[in-house]
């Protein structure tokens, strides 16, 4: 593997991109060395900007000629390292893929890997249509990156997480050929479903240069309720018990009470009132077109939440209001950030098992000597696990966390869940897949990868172990 380039391959990728869409100064590549994942950065040897599917091929054919690994970089905002060039070589930037065409006919979009999932989004609903995917970085993050990462969101809960939405991809394999992976059909059972192959594999298999999305009718009408516990495990045994009552509502988010304090120091705009002996909240909403439905099942979850230690339930009102409860929920990684220096895990069990999990992470930071703060989509299971380094030294950074890293794991194994619900495996969490597949299913995957891209130059060193 060739991690730098000769000065006859810059020139091909200027005639290939046009000089201005070539940077090699160490400021821009440094720029594009790093995503959100702790304070990594790993600049490429070159950051190159193509505009067009052929053009990509074009640098594919080069880069697989050469051997020189390429990294397709979107939004960074990833928390696993995924866009980190951790070999150097080709930084693929694709931010000027940015088109949306909307079909409203067949509630179907063709989006373009560097849309940014916010605009996306808004420019669904502003169409009557709604795309319901709503990643907390959904701001900044992009649509391709969201596929590659199968990324989810608290509305996932009741509507899915990105695959749930792709029908079709147009895909750059590492050779250089383009190919269109299924159709724009609800339904597909033709061949193997290559589109779900290449949705989360993390941009190590093809590079996603157009996404067919389906899209559904907006909803006209939400309630929302932010619901202060007494006890964190109780907030988390009050989930499970919402959709025994036969409730399923469009979020359902679970926050420490640290999350919140930090958070609302880091929010200026957001003011809340807790009392000291408030452990943890749920963030519930539900939504549909017909209000009297909604309020129905807003107080069918209220007489659930009666069975809790819960202080006064808070009603958002106004749009105003929802809309600055959801920015403190939104925030809370970056809140977190802001702190100090932390790992986020990204643990996923059936909602049942939260109260475990949630005792068992606590006990590992107990046993190493982390603190954490836990927040995330509690109504689908996954817990964003942020391990704080605050004071801890160096030495037992690097050595005791792991530690704990690996036991929070193989609990959360143990429990019938896995590694990742919506931030993928990327360059951190690789190391840890032995925990959940056995070394065949790795081979397996290994495979995969080799049949794809037998040169091993795209995005290399990610999701699968280093000793496999």
């Amino acid at each position: 593997m060739n991690t730098t380039l000769s000065p006859e391959n810059i020139t091909t990728l200027q005639q290939i991109v046009g000089q201005q869409y070539i940077f090699t100064d160490e400021e821009t590549r440094r720029h594009y060395g790093h995503d959100e994942t702790e304070d990594y950065n790993f600049p490429p040897a070159v950051v190159v900007k193509p505009g067009t599917p052929e053009e990509v091929s074009q640098i594919m054919k080069l880069a697989n000629e050469y051997k020189i690994p390429v990294v397709p970089i979107g939004g960074r905002t990833g928390l696993s390292g995924g866009a980190l060039s951790i070999h150097g070589g080709i930084g693929l930037s694709m931010e000027r893929f940015n088109k949306i065409e909307i079909d409203e006919k067949n509630l179907q979009a063709t989006v373009e890997p560097a849309v940014i999932t916010q605009a996306f989004r808004d420019a669904a609903f502003e169409k009557g249509l709604f795309y319901p995917p709503d990643p907390s970085s959904q701001g900044s993050c992009t649509i391709g990156g969201n596929v590659a990462e199968n990324a989810g969101g608290a509305r996932a809960l009741k509507y899915g997480v990105t695959k749930d939405y792709v029908l079709n991809l147009q895909v750059v394999l590492p050779n250089g050929d383009i190919i269109w992976t299924g159709a724009n059909t609800l339904k597909n059972s033709t061949g193997y479903n290559l589109t779900q192959l290449m949705v989360g594999s993390e941009g190590t298999l093809g590079i996603i240069t157009k996404i067919v999305m389906k899209l559904l009718p907006k909803n006209n009408h939400n309630i929302l309720m932010l619901v202060p516990f007494f006890r964190s495990a109780q907030a988390c045994e009050a989930v499970a018990e919402i959709f025994r009552a036969g409730i399923v509502p469009s979020a359902l988010e679970f926050m420490e009470r640290d999350a919140i304090d930090w958070t609302l120091r880091f929010v200026e705009d957001v003011s809340i009132d807790i009392k000291d002996e408030v452990e943890a909240h749920l963030l519930i909403e539900v939504d549909g077109n017909y209000p009297d439905v909604l309020f129905a099942e807003a107080e069918k979850i209220m007489g659930v939440l009666e069975q809790f230690d819960i202080d006064e339930i808070l009603f958002a009102d106004t749009e105003d209001q929802k809309n600055a409860l959801w920015k403190m929920r939104r925030a809370v990684g970056e809140a977190v950030k802001s702190n100090s220096v932390y790992k986020e895990e990204d643990t996923v069990v059936p909602r049942y098992e939260l109260p475990t999990l949630l005792a068992g992470i606590k006990e590992a930071g107990r046993k190493y000597g982390f603190r954490s703060v836990c927040y995330g989509h509690a109504g689908d299971g996954n817990l964003h696990v942020n391990i704080i380094k605050g004071d801890m030294t160096d030495e037992n950074w690097n050595t005791e966390v792991p530690k704990g890293i690996r036991e929070i794991f193989e609990l959360t194994v143990s429990l019938k869940g896995t590694l990742s619900g919506e931030h993928g495996i990327g360059y951190v969490q690789k190391n840890y897949m032995d925990i959940a597949f056995p070394q065949g299913q790795l081979q397996m995957m290994k495979g995969i990868k080799q049949l794809f891209d037998p040169n091993n130059i795209l995005n290399p060193g990610k999701i699968l172990p280093d000793n496999l």
